[in-house]
């Protein structure tokens, strides 16, 4: 099993900590990953990019030609990345900040409101653990149970409210995933 996946969107949005979550939860999990961040020139708002790539044997190159999964938060990142998702692919997207519309037909596509429902959960904060939990549940590309280990362990020091806020934002996330694999 080798899972590809870009994480996009804009500075600020938890681009790069999801995405060194992720890899570091592969990790833990017995797994080989690598993380690749791809930072636009400015600190906040500028465009953000990283590439991780979970795999059960040894990860040769961390620079794919295209990938597995996609996660834009943003409607830049879903203009400028969506074409590196090979056919068959899956695309999770932040509906409340993508308004074009999707030309391609040869990938699934996995819809979230997840600011809104970031929002709903009491933080706009949360946006990016709804969307990778919807990636997740979709791809079953790392183990859940793994990834909310360590989500507990990063956000541990911020006390338990902030880390039943990330578990539920990541069950919400799964949920979706999970309902959009079964139609």
């Amino acid at each position: 099993m080798k899972f590809t996946l870009i994480i996009s969107g804009s500075g600020g949005q938890g681009v790069m900590s999801i995405g060194m979550s992720l890899a570091g939860s592969a990790v833990e999990g017995g797994l080989h990953a690598t993380f690749m961040p791809l930072y636009g020139p400015e600190q906040r708002g500028g465009s953000a990019k990283c590439t991780v790539i979970v795999s059960d044997s040894e990860i040769v190159s961390p620079l794919p030609k295209q990938s597995d999964g996609l996660i834009v938060m943003n409607e830049t990142s879903f203009k400028k990345f969506t074409p590196e998702l090979k056919p068959g692919g899956v695309l999770v997207r932040n509906i409340n900040r993508t308004t074009s519309v999707l030309k391609r037909t040869d990938i699934e596509v996995v819809d979230v409101p997840a600011d809104d429902l970031a929002h709903e959960l009491g933080s706009d904060k949360i946006a990016n653990i709804i969307l990778i939990g919807a990636m997740l549940g979709y791809s079953g590309m790392l183990d859940t149970a793994v990834f909310m280990a360590s989500l507990e362990h990063k956000f541990a020091a911020k006390g338990a409210e902030i880390v039943e806020l990330n578990r539920k934002a990541l069950n919400k996330g799964l949920e979706i995933g999970c309902a959009a694999k079964k139609s």
